[in-house]
């Protein structure tokens, strides 16, 4: 098979040098380009009277560039005598990687491959020209702690958050004794894109590490999320009930039915699991209110009088979706939402014993996460959000007015 480019013919085993040769020609034109446009006349041009201040002089040493489609050699155009210091917009001073390289990086170093190999796995994918070493990993490790750090100041008045999901994961470092919780919180925003709100290093999760997290994102300007999604840890629910107290609260339900599994010996956990599920996914407050009562008796007549009690608990937090939309219950019956870019992280948690402190962790995983977060997919039915952001009332999911929801039902939702 034959490839021709210009007249020149080239096999297919050369395809990927062409491709990197011709992207490394069209990244120093548009170099070229961009001082061009700075001073307002092309190379070997006479200044004239329109012209920009400044002129060239010369190139600076060459360097690799590592993109996702390999390494390439460029020179930066040097200009001096402008009226301000030239910094190129397309090659920053220092850049030895585009954005898409960078985030990859994360990605390999959780799902397990150390810090020693990615010299290797990386020449393999960008090619032996490619400017990484061992050291230069660490220094873009240091870079992740200061963009965390200043991502964990930034203000917040300018996304409204509707919706919030809740939850923590257990981090074992080198040299610390006890585990410490990473609080995470994402929040669906008012046009229906998630968004990670917060990662914060708590020693538990605890009233007072969540009272910490939530008076930070309040102080940064973030509103009372309508409702806020958790599993059944007590230290949340008081913390919220002190920071946002007009904020709704439900409890996960798969956290919840495992509970109640975990109650019920295993030759029966299938005819369980069946009962519980027709009361997490039933269609209005009553028939949940029903189901779970048919769970119970069935329960009890089994013997499991402890399956049949944990409904009990908490059953105010367990239906509060049922005062929102229909469309929405999918999203906020569970914390699937924080669970799902958390599954990675929780499969590489023995991964963070690569670290001293939980800090350092703590940098890693937020940046998993904001990679992650690229990927998040809107709402369903998001049109429907600046309803319930404005206020909207709900019953069994349907919009009504205030004088359509029964006292009874405001009780129990």
């Amino acid at each position: 098979m034959k490839l021709t480019t210009g007249g020149k013919g080239a096999t297919f085993a050369e395809l990927e040098s062409l491709v990197r040769e011709h992207a490394q020609s069209f990244i120093q034109r548009v170099l070229e380009d961009e001082v061009n446009e700075l001073l307002g006349r092309g190379k070997s041009e006479r200044k004239d009277q329109d012209s920009a201040s400044g002129y060239r002089n010369g190139y600076g040493e060459e360097r690799r560039l590592s993109t996702s489609i390999g390494t390439v050699k460029v020179r930066r155009p040097r200009v001096r005598g402008t009226d301000e210091q030239y910094v190129s917009r397309i090659l920053p001073l220092f850049a030895r990687s585009t954005s898409q390289v960078s985030d990859l990086l994360p990605q390999l170093y959780l799902h397990g491959l150390a810090s020693g190999d990615f010299e290797l796995a990386m020449r393999g994918l960008l090619g032996d020209g490619a400017p990484l070493s061992p050291s230069s990993i660490l220094r873009l490790k240091a870079s992740w702690q200061a963009e965390y750090e200043a991502w964990n100041q930034r203000p917040l008045s300018d996304s409204h958050v509707v919706y919030a999901w809740v939850d923590g994961i257990y981090v074992k470092a080198g040299l610390e004794k006890d585990k410490a919780a990473l609080l995470v919180m994402i929040g669906a925003l008012s046009d229906g894109r998630k968004r990670v709100l917060a990662v914060q290093c708590g020693h538990r999760e605890s009233e007072e590490g969540w009272s910490g997290l939530l008076r930070s994102l309040k102080a940064r300007g973030l509103n009372a999320p309508r409702i806020v999604v958790g599993d059944g840890n007590l230290g949340i629910w008081s913390a919220l009930a002190n920071v946002f107290p007009d904020s709704q609260e439900q409890r996960c339900w798969l956290h919840r039915m495992r509970n109640a599994l975990d109650c019920v010996g295993k030759k029966k956990q299938a005819a369980a699991k069946e009962l519980l599920t027709k009361v997490m996914y039933a269609s209005s407050l009553k028939e949940c209110q029903d189901a779970k009562s048919v769970f119970q008796k069935w329960a009890r007549d089994q013997g499991y009088n402890k399956a049949a009690d944990s409904l009990d608990r908490d059953w105010e937090r367990m239906t509060a979706y049922y005062s929102l939309p229909k469309e929405h219950w999918v999203h906020l019956r569970t914390t699937n939402i924080i669970e799902s870019p958390f599954a990675s992280v929780r499969l590489r948690t023995a991964a963070s014993k690569r670290y001293k402190k939980v800090e350092g962790a703590t940098a890693m995983i937020w940046k998993l996460l904001m990679v992650a977060e690229m990927t998040f997919r809107k709402l369903r039915s998001s049109d429907l959000l600046a309803a319930v952001a404005a206020g909207a009332i709900y019953k069994d999911g349907v919009q009504v007015t205030q004088n359509d929801v029964p006292q009874d039902y405001k009780k129990a939702a």
